[in-house]
Parts: structure tokens; sequence; C-alpha cells
């Protein structure tokens, strides 16, 4: 495989056409090296328009464990719209590309990772990349306590929820934007949140399905 001729055409045949056309984005798609984050025996899909299991194992793949495809970590990258001075939260570090990604974007970026083994490898990656900014901290994004962390600029959710975590929108600066995928089956919508001086402003550009973040709240259900 021509390596960099498959880079080029997943900018260009799968990440622009979905309407990442912020250049920086695209530059930096360029430069990080995504097949140094797919785990050694799915590398040959570190470019397709999928979603590539982080486990070889059955419980692994159930609990959601998986690369998003390119296209959406480029859209949520450019949605969130982050700058050099900001400090970001990441939930759900998986292989440690979005977060490398977020780093070169952010001053500093804390992400969360619940599976002990993920977390090493995301370091690994990391460290390998030479992303120093990025701290992957094994913690569960649900009901981290972050006190002493935040207040974040931007939050990032690199998986699905049931519903808006009004507990990390309240750790949001003013000005500071979450994003994450929000929703069920059949729909989720790509939610983004703004902190404003008039209270949270709710947008959702698009629509995706992803797998689940572990231990987030489900909207209840009306039973007759």
């Amino acid at each position: 495989m021509n390596v960099e001729q498959a880079r080029f055409n997943m900018i260009e045949q799968q990440i622009r056409p979905w309407d990442v056309l912020d250049a920086h984005v695209l530059e930096l798609l360029a430069v990080v090296k995504r097949e140094d984050f797919v785990p050694p025996a799915f590398r040959a899909l570190a470019f397709a328009d999928m979603q590539i299991p982080l486990s070889d194992n059955e419980a692994g793949i159930a609990a959601g464990q998986v690369m998003l495809e390119p296209r959406i970590e480029a859209r949520i990258l450019q949605d969130l719209q982050v700058a050099k001075h900001e400090k970001v939260l990441e939930i759900g570090t998986g292989s440690g590309f979005m977060a490398a990604l977020l780093g070169h974007r952010a001053q500093r970026v804390l992400s969360l990772e619940i599976d002990n083994g993920l977390a090493a490898f995301a370091r690994a990656n990391l460290q390998r990349a030479g992303v120093l900014n990025v701290e992957v901290r094994v913690a569960d994004g649900a009901t981290a306590d972050l006190s002493a962390e935040g207040p974040f600029d931007v939050i990032a959710l690199s998986g699905s929820v049931g519903v808006v975590p009004e507990r990390l929108v309240q750790m949001l600066k003013p000005g500071g934007r979450l994003m994450g995928i929000v929703g069920g089956e059949p729909i989720m919508r790509a939610t983004l949140v703004q902190q404003a001086a008039t209270g949270a402003l709710v947008t959702q550009p698009w629509d995706e399905k992803v797998p689940r973040l572990l231990n987030f709240p489900e909207p209840s259900r009306f039973k007759f």
C-alpha cells in the first residue's frame, strides 16, 4: 500500500466531501500519522471509512472500543474550533488519535480512558508521535471528579451518549464548547453546546451513529 496516497485519498475522498474545509484541520490530518495509532492487526484499514476495532476480543468490540471514522474525527475537530491557548477535556481516549489532533490545536489536553489497556496503548502512541501536551488518565468520564482540573475551554466526547451530560456542560468556561454525538437508535445527532452569557446554545449540525461511551445516563423511557 502506498501510505501517502492512501492518506491523500482519505482526505480528499472522505473528509473534504463531508464539509471539512478548514485548511488547518486538513493540513493536520496530513501530518499526524493515523496509521501509527491503529492496532497492528488492523493497520491496513487505517485510512478506510469505517470504525476500526481497538481490541481483537469480543468483550472489547461489544464495549464499542473502536477508532471512529476519519471523517467524523475531522468534523468534530473542525466544529470545536480549538485554539492554541485552550484547555481541552476528552472523554474516551481510545488509541489516542483524536487526542493527538486536539493536542496539536490546544495548549493542553486531558484525555480520560476507562480501559487500562487502551490508556497504555494511547500513551505509547502519543509518546512515539511526539505529542507531549496530552495527559491520558485512567478514569470513568461519566463520574470522574474533575473539580481540580476544570473549567475547560473545550470538551470532546469521542463516543455517543443518550443525553447531553449536564455535569460536563457545567465544567465549561464562558465561551466554552462541548461536542458529542447524542441520541439513540435509529438517530444520533452531533450536538454542539456553547456556553454563552445568556445560557447554553445548542446546535445539531449533522447526524451519525457511533458506539456508546460507558456509564453515562440514558434518557428515561415512558412506559404504559
